[in-house]
């Protein structure tokens, strides 16, 4: 006779979940690489480096797509996060990073659209790590 012992993990998913990744893939025109880097290491830094600050994500980072085909990104831009913010949470980092960064929607509006000369977003994901179940 053999006796079938149940564990607890038996009855549980092999995951958790886990951080959220925010993915951005970027298109950089001929020649302005330098330019959107400047941009990068000032500004969206900055910005990051306060996002990282106030707890609203845990890192950040770029990377390069060494060789990127026609049809893909240069680079991707990520952001780590540990869960998604309620919309009253939302809210109120709108209203902390508005007095924080002391411009206005429109002049961010403006600004955003002039980088469009020379990057294009090609896509966002926004994905979950998954973490093996101990």
């Amino acid at each position: 006779m053999s006796i079938q012992v149940v564990h607890a993990d038996d009855h549980e998913p092999p995951f958790i979940g886990g951080n959220y990744w925010e993915v951005t893939g970027i298109k950089i025109a001929d020649g302005a690489g330098l330019k959107y880097a400047k941009w990068l290491a000032s500004e969206w830094r900055k910005n990051s480096d306060f996002a990282v600050e106030q707890g609203w994500i845990i890192s950040y980072s770029i990377i390069k797509n060494v060789h990127a085909r026609a049809d893909e990104p240069d680079l991707y831009i990520v952001r780590v996060f540990e869960n998604m913010a309620t919309v009253a949470e939302n809210e109120k980092r709108r209203e902390a990073y508005f007095a924080w960064v002391k411009k206005s929607m429109e002049k961010m509006h403006e600004e955003s659209g002039n980088r469009a000369e020379y990057r294009t977003i090609m896509s966002t994901v926004l994905l979950q790590e998954m973490k093996f179940r101990d």
